[in-house]
């Protein structure tokens, strides 16, 4: 073994031995923290129990379909195992089954921590912001660190075992897979009850978001932690392994040693980076949460961005090219943020804008949001096109090859402060909680204002983390579509037929693959929002029957309790109907194009999916953030405040967007992502049974 990829390898596992130590502080930190209101301990033993039922029920259907997934890669990948030396395939299957259980290990652990500092921090808000946003930041920042870890380990322990980076995509595809359909499941279990509480509650009766009598608001609370917890975890778990992978396997193409050494010392630098922007992250007493949020990764950004160029300067054979390439995809990552935030951040005027047209009807809160969201997609889909051909310019002097290489390099860089990012994204949850507690354990308005301050952050940063995690896929797939190129040729060359060299989209089979690629998101989107939708008419009218059947329930008694637990029944029944049926329809859809057009009508379909899957997860999770924030801008007293028309009509125009940036749009990033995996996996297959190709 090359020794400076020796040395990689040593400090990957320090590294990783570094990030869970700091961790595993964090977590006891928060939990030292006190707790002393029953009522909050009570609901936060509420929540912590339904998310661990939901996380079991699911898991138990995951653990079969990955089962099935496995027995299947084990006869059929890399190439049918009769047909020859059967470790790659045993390598293959084993590396599948690791990356499903370090990707469900990221979503439990998140679950774990979430229900540890909902609680706290609702108790801290009543010090005020500091120790409020320091407890959810922490929090969130635990999960932060446990999950860019596993994937390091994960991927350097694979790659150092087999030596072959294609294993690499088995492994990759066990996270993606288990991410999609974890992300499906969550985003259909938060915002069944979301909306149905919202409409219940806010609409129809007109009492507060978090009233304890309305039935679904437990089921709102699990939600969070099942969807922008554990789904989120397992999403962004699956998006850093994806683009390490795509990376390694054109670092190897291209003769591996050096280049392999680049992307673990950008993965390690960029969880060191991490660790110390997390380390220093603070609010001051009466501070700004979301411009601390923001200023945590910018102050990351700077310190990857330095380690880097010191890294290149100092180990030889590092090319200053190939620190460009990531860079620019680091830079654009920030970029597309500051681009989310100005449409998501309700001081800005975009967010305020739809609030002032809600006030003449709902139907104007629709059209704003969904005008807006759709031109917001614009700076995103510019930066990925801009940062994808300038890391493709950058290296393609570097001879055939670099160039692709080049745009992995880009993914790597933006993703390569990920530790931060979902440190971030995981905060908005914990302190979406801590708001409910604090209205549900009584702790007064000048508490309630805190968290709701500290909630409003967490939705603004939610939507940037969101826009980043869509950029990154974006870079990602791309790199994907080069890996997939790379295992068609290793296939198409021992099969004596041409070598692909590119996609013509005037060939019949590469459009016949483009458009039938392109519709699959929006069936894909379609199928979640669907699910979401009849899932919710059911807990409507459980509500409605709770509250018509419970005496004394609408009307605040102390002896009558909502039957909570009736909602999270029904969120999960349906949440783990619906969570499969999307995700197969994507992979099934891949299969069928690939053995109809070949590897060229693939190329097509990934190309397809790319373009329209970016276009419609950025318009649907932008429109759905700012869209929740304009009900909480009006909320804050504009437009005529809480109970107003405005109010009613933003509390609509949130009701549509929540399975927009909850459900549908951040899980389309890992479709592209799986659909990719598919493709590359099952490409010497592709190569040897098509109609056309």
């Amino acid at each position: 073994m090359d020794s400076q990829l020796s040395l990689f390898y040593g400090l990957s596992f320090l590294t990783v031995v570094i990030a869970f130590a700091f961790a595993v502080y964090l977590y006891l930190w928060v939990k030292k923290q006190k707790t002393v209101n029953a009522k909050i301990q009570t609901v936060s033993a509420l929540i912590k129990e339904g998310a661990n039922t939901f996380m079991r029920r699911e898991y138990k259907i995951l653990a079969k379909f990955a089962a099935v997934a496995a027995v299947l890669i084990l006869l059929f990948l890399p190439s049918p195992i009769w047909q020859g030396d059967p470790v790659p395939n045993i390598s293959m299957a084993v590396a599948y089954i690791a990356g499903t259980v370090l990707s469900a290990i990221a979503g439990k652990i998140g679950i774990l921590v979430a229900t540890l500092s909902n609680g706290r921090a609702a108790e801290g808000a009543q010090q005020g912001i500091k120790p409020a946003f320091l407890i959810g930041f922490r929090g969130g920042a635990v999960m932060g660190l446990l999950v860019v870890g596993c994937s390091l380990l994960g991927v350097t322990a694979v790659l150092m075992i087999t030596g072959d980076s294609s294993i690499l995509l088995g492994f990759s595809f066990g996270a993606s897979s288990l991410a999609l359909f974890a992300k499906a499941g969550g985003g259909i279990f938060t915002k069944t009850a979301d909306v149905s509480a919202d409409l219940t509650g806010k609409v129809e009766l007109g009492i507060a978001e978090d009233d304890p009598r309305n039935p679904a608001v437990i089921a709102d609370n699990v939600g969070d932690n099942v969807g922008d917890v554990a789904g989120m975890g397992a999403d962004l778990f699956d998006s850093n392994v994806a683009a390490m992978a795509s990376a390694l396997v054109l670092a190897q193409s291209l003769g591996g040693g050096v280049n392999i050494s680049m992307v673990f010392c950008y993965a390690i630098l960029g969880l060191l980076a991490s660790v110390i922007g997390i380390a220093t992250a603070r609010v001051g007493k009466n501070g700004n949460p979301t411009r601390a949020l923001n200023s945590s990764t910018y102050v990351t950004t700077a310190i990857f961005l330095v380690l880097t160029a010191g890294a290149t300067l100092l180990f030889e054979g590092f090319s200053w090219r190939i620190w460009g390439a990531s860079a620019v995809g680091l830079l654009v990552g920030v970029v597309i943020g500051i681009a989310t935030d100005y449409f998501t951040d309700d001081t800005k005027p975009i967010v305020r804008k739809v609030a002032h047209a809600s006030a003449s009807g709902p139907a104007f809160t629709i059209l704003s949001g969904v005008s807006y969201g759709f031109i917001s997609a614009l700076p995103a889909m510019v930066g990925i096109a801009v940062s994808a051909l300038v890391a493709y310019q950058l290296c393609a002097p570097m001879g055939d090859g670099y160039a692709i290489f080049g745009i992995s390099m880009a993914a790597v860089g933006m993703l390569s402060i990920v530790g931060m990012i979902i440190s971030n994204d995981a905060y908005g949850p914990i302190v979406d909680n801590a708001r409910g507690l604090a209205e549900m354990g009584d702790l007064g308005e000048e508490t309630i204002r805190t968290a709701d301050e500290l909630d409003s952050a967490g939705n603004t940063v939610k939507a940037v983390t969101k826009g980043f995690s869509i950029g990154a896929a974006g870079l990602t797939v791309i790199s994907l579509l080069g890996a997939f190129m790379s295992e068609a040729n290793h296939a198409l060359a021992e099969a004596g037929k041409e070598l692909i060299t590119g996609f013509d989209i005037m060939s019949p089979t590469v459009f016949f693959g483009i458009l039938i690629g392109a519709a699959i998101p929006a069936v894909f989107s379609a199928m979640l929002i669907l699910g979401v939708d009849k899932n919710a008419q059911r807990m409507v009218a459980e509500i409605h029957r709770q509250f018509n059947s419970i005496p004394g329930l609408k009307e605040g008694r102390e002896d009558a309790k909502p039957e909570y637990d009736k909602c999270i029944d029904i969120a999960t029944t349906g949440a783990l109907r619906e969570l499969i049926p999307a995700g197969l329809m994507s992979i099934i859809a891949t299969l069928v194009v690939g053995f109809i057009g070949g590897p060229q009508a693939i190329g097509g379909f990934l190309l397809g999916n790319i373009v329209s899957g970016l276009l419609l997860a950025l318009f649907m999770s932008n429109s759905g953030g700012l869209w929740d924030n304009s009900k909480k801008y009006v909320e804050s007293g504009a437009e005529g405040g809480k109970g107003s028309e405005a109010h009613k009509s933003a509390v609509i125009g949130d009701t549509v967007g929540d399975p927009f940036k909850d459900t549908a749009g951040p899980s389309i990033n890992t479709q592209i992502t799986v659909v990719s995996l598919v493709s590359s996996l099952l490409s010497s297959l592709f190569v040897m049974f098509n109609l056309f190709g």
